[in-house]
């Protein structure tokens, strides 16, 4: 079991490429003895997230880590976002869920180049996945790269990707207090998404409420409501992506 988050055994696949994760455990007079290797997992994958980092400010790239709970609308997000901005910017996507290739599918028909990382039992991506899975792909120079995580507010916020900006998506299904139930989430990143703004009418959740929360959390957070499906603040969303864009050319 991984002794970071409890995913494990886990192995993960991307294109032909699998990899397995171990652990560790001592058995001394009929008795098993942990070892807590939490420490030596997440400084192998702070070295190899760093990897990533030069990687991408070498070649100028955006790299966006979504993160959220299943079902709050991330890749909806990315899909008209892919569909309405593709004229004026480069984008690529990596897709991590622990089975199928669905959302990969969905992206791929907005005609952006795409990898789906399948990681099994495992409940995160991690900086050695998106180093394989990007070594595969030639991204441009200049672009941007989102990498949708698998839906997990607890697991994600420990594994740094190598990424610019950390963006959290919960959607007004949820509760409002989702900032102050997963606050290392919302501590890690730097943009919240309230999405699916157009059912509030039918839905008992206090925007106001959710925005304090959450900068109770993290002062610092940019936050912005929108709905993928209405199209309602979504301009927001692009000025917020182009502004980005700006900062790292």
């Amino acid at each position: 079991m991984c002794a970071t988050c409890g995913c494990g055994p886990t192995s993960h696949q991307h294109h032909d490429d699998s990899h397995d994760h171990h652990h560790a455990s001592h058995q001394n007079n009929g008795k098993k003895n942990i070892i807590d290797v939490e420490q030596d997992i997440l400084l192998e994958n702070n070295l190899l997230a760093q990897r990533n980092r030069g990687y991408f400010e070498g070649k100028n790239i955006l790299a966006i880590n979504l993160v959220s709970s299943p079902g709050s609308g991330k890749t909806s997000l990315l899909e008209r976002t892919l569909t309405d901005l593709k004229a004026e910017l480069n984008f690529a996507v990596i897709e991590g869920d622990q089975q199928t290739a669905n959302d990969a599918d969905r992206i791929h028909a907005t005609g952006t180049k795409v990898t789906q990382i399948n990681t099994g039992k495992g409940c995160h991506l991690d900086a050695h996945m998106v180093l394989h899975a990007v070594q595969g792909m030639k991204l441009s120079n200049d672009s941007i790269l989102f990498i949708e995580n698998v839906g997990n507010l607890v697991c994600p916020a420990m594994f740094d990707l190598g990424e610019k900006e950390r963006a959290v998506v919960i959607s007004v299904t949820e509760g409002e207090d989702k900032p102050l139930k997963y606050p290392d989430m919302f501590h890690s990143s730097t943009l919240c998404i309230i999405n699916k703004t157009d059912l509030l009418p039918y839905v008992k959740f206090n925007v106001e409420k959710a925005k304090e929360y959450a900068r109770k959390v993290n002062p610092a957070l940019e936050i912005i409501e929108l709905s993928c499906t209405s199209g309602e603040g979504m301009q927001l969303w692009y000025d917020w992506l182009k502004s980005k864009v700006l900062t790292i050319a």
